[in-house]
């Protein structure tokens, strides 16, 4: 910051002249043009995917708690936790759910989500790495969400469904971008000069 005091008013008084410079790194690292720039957004979605897997690791082994225990029991005590009347559709709808839970289904359950989670672990990697087969699995994952969250966000419109949406939208474009780039680049390079 570069401050002078080379004016004075008219009244006598010096005026203080504030001259903010950018700061370099500040600078670079809101620089998203170039490589280095698809590298700092590839690492951000990939940051994405890692929380992504990490969440549904974690719902797995949750529901691996579960196993041989009362999930009636479970259940009612969570309403009862938060004040939510045994007459309320949501209630009814979990103890519902909580009757037809089995040890074979929380087994399932975990499975799942571990194959998810590395799924999303692999994928991370990859575009950690700037790879261009994670990119793809970027691309064919979240292009394949986009149906069910415009429904969803049709179903119920909020700011969560709608923020889910462009964030999935916005990724999927880039990734379309970034594998457009790529066949373009690839096509320029292998005509003769």
């Amino acid at each position: 910051m570069h401050v002078s005091t080379d004016r004075i008013t008219p009244k006598g008084h010096a005026t203080v002249d504030f001259q903010m410079k950018p700061n370099p790194q500040v600078r670079a690292a809101l620089d998203l043009r170039g490589r280095a720039g698809q590298v700092k957004v590839l690492r951000a979605v990939a940051s994405l995917e890692l929380s992504k897997g990490l969440v549904v690791l974690a719902a797995g082994f949750g529901v691996l708690l579960l196993l041989h225990r009362d999930t009636s029991e479970i259940a009612q005590n969570l309403l009862r936790l938060l004040h939510i009347s045994p007459d309320h559709r949501l209630s009814r709808l979990l103890m519902r759910s909580a009757n037809r839970v089995t040890d074979k289904k929380l087994w399932t359950f975990a499975g799942v989500a571990l194959i998810y989670s590395i799924l999303r672990f692999v994928e991370a990697y990859g575009l950690w790495k700037a790879r261009a087969w994670a990119e793809w699995i970027a691309l064919i994952s979240g292009a394949a969400y986009l149906p069910f969250e415009i429904v969803e966000l049709i179903r119920r419109l909020s700011l969560f469904h709608l923020s889910l949406l462009i964030v999935n939208l916005a990724v999927v474009l880039y990734m379309v971008y970034l594998r457009l780039q790529d066949e373009g680049g690839a096509e320029s390079d292998a005509l003769p000069s």
